[in-house]
């Protein structure tokens, strides 16, 4: 482990310190924290400890646990724990997401933007679908099949056209 994570391991866990104290001598500050802000939290450390590290890699855990964590935090607020039937297809999209952060830490965002895009395009897919069979409102499912129209437009112009010439 690099000095550079190592420093960033130190002040994450200060934070960390500081926030469950803060919580303990101020409660009436924290009425808002339900369990599902831990999920969401440790993604956000994670997140954090990428950025400072430098290594874009924990991107994509902080992604996951952030998204898992809205999801179940939807669900705790609303009762809607019958969702996870097709909400689940979104921890895809969340992965790419991570990917798409990961590129920006790593200044490789040129290569990590397909990657990411088309595992969002596969979890909207896997959402939509499923929503549309799980009981996903019908005004946010109808027309999902137009995503599926747009990526073969895209895919059937790419091969089409001619591919750009790296310059050397």
């Amino acid at each position: 482990m690099n000095k550079r994570t190592r420093i960033a391991g130190g002040v994450i866990l200060i934070l960390l310190g500081l926030l469950f104290l803060g919580r303990s001598l101020f409660p009436e500050y924290f009425q808002f924290w339900e369990w599902p802000f831990l999920i969401i939290g440790l993604g956000i450390v994670f997140l954090i400890w990428a950025v400072i590290s430098g290594n874009g890699g924990l991107a994509v855990p902080a992604a996951i646990l952030s998204g898992v964590g809205g999801i179940l935090y939807y669900q705790n607020a609303t009762g809607d724990w019958a969702s996870w039937a097709y909400i689940w297809a979104l921890i895809p999209g969340f992965v790419g997401v991570g990917i798409i952060i990961s590129g920006i830490i790593d200044h490789n965002f040129k290569d990590s933007i397909t990657g990411g895009l088309i595992m969002l395009m596969i979890s909207a897919i896997i959402f939509f679908a499923a929503g549309e069979s799980f009981g996903l409102a019908p005004d946010i499912t109808k027309y999902w099949p137009t995503l599926l129209i747009g990526i073969g437009i895209i895919a059937l112009l790419r091969a089409i056209l001619p591919a750009k010439k790296k310059k050397s």
